[in-house]
């Protein structure tokens, strides 16, 4: 049967993907615009599965604060060109609209919401030709939370403090989080392996530079320490006046403020 031009452009308009692809999807469908549209979905879960092996190393990092709430998921796919799309950007913000209104704890909870995230993630397969899929999701929940994204929007934080402060404030300390990528947010939360770790390579770096055996410990203990001033969020040095860590510059403004949430994602990583 002939396929109209008009149904073709409606097509396109609702689904974006090629004028080619609509065409042919209206003409399997023997112009049923539903059975057409979910040829086109289909077609993403082919394009999909054939990208499964592809790395999806560009993307898209957005955040939302609802009350004591923020969110942040990233979305990924194969090409900068791709992830600077803006309909790649909206189906990102689809992605966070789910999350938010379905308030997902995790990626497990987020992703238990299959139909809505998988639809999206294939569709966007099926229009890019590219692998499309969901690279991060977080949530985070305290008195008073922030947001920071990137202007590169490939790099985000989020932050959770124990009780309302200013909000150039809170951009501060994101920024400092996104710009130092602290591990943790003080040493009682740095995870255990990673303190094993460090002691351990602190223990093999005195060794290597002939250090007796009876100081390796302590040697290691101070290298530990050193650790956990550089790469925690609080014992860091301020990166707008090093004089002062980040506790510091908190309690200089509110003494009794401090970070009790933080996440972290970067593509770049």
């Amino acid at each position: 049967m002939a396929i109209s031009m008009a149904d073709i452009v409606k097509l396109r308009q609702m689904t974006s993907a090629g004028m080619m692809d609509c065409k042919n999807a209206l003409t399997e469908a023997e112009g049923d615009m539903e059975r057409a549209m979910d040829i086109i979905r289909e077609k993403g879960k082919m394009v999909a599965a054939k990208r499964s092996d592809r790395s999806a190393s560009e993307g898209v990092v957005v955040a939302r604060v609802a009350g004591t709430k923020a969110y942040m998921l990233c979305l990924a796919c194969e090409t900068d060109f791709v992830a600077k799309n803006k309909g790649f950007v909206a189906s990102a913000n689809d992605l966070l609209d789910i999350a938010v209104n379905n308030d997902a704890a995790d990626t497990d909870a987020l992703m238990a919401l299959k139909e809505d995230v998988a639809s999206i993630v294939t569709q966007q397969s099926g229009q890019t030709g590219e692998k499309v899929e969901l690279a991060f999701y977080a949530r985070i929940e305290a008195a008073y939370v922030t947001s920071y994204i990137h202007t590169n929007n490939k790099l985000g934080t989020l932050i959770g403090f124990n009780k309302v402060i200013s909000e150039e404030l809170a951009q501060e300390v994101a920024m400092q989080a996104a710009a130092m990528a602290p591990v943790a947010i003080d040493e009682a939360s740095v995870p255990a392996e990673i303190l094993a770790k460090e002691l351990e390579i602190g223990r093999e770096q005195a060794r290597l530079d002939g250090k007796p055996e009876a100081m390796l410990d302590k040697i290691a203990e101070g290298k530990v320490k050193k650790y956990i001033k550089e790469n925690t969020l609080l014992n860091q040095d301020f990166v707008q006046n090093n004089k002062v860590t980040v506790a510091q510059h908190i309690a200089s403004v509110d003494k009794e403020a401090t970070v009790v949430a933080y996440v972290r994602f970067s593509l770049n990583d």
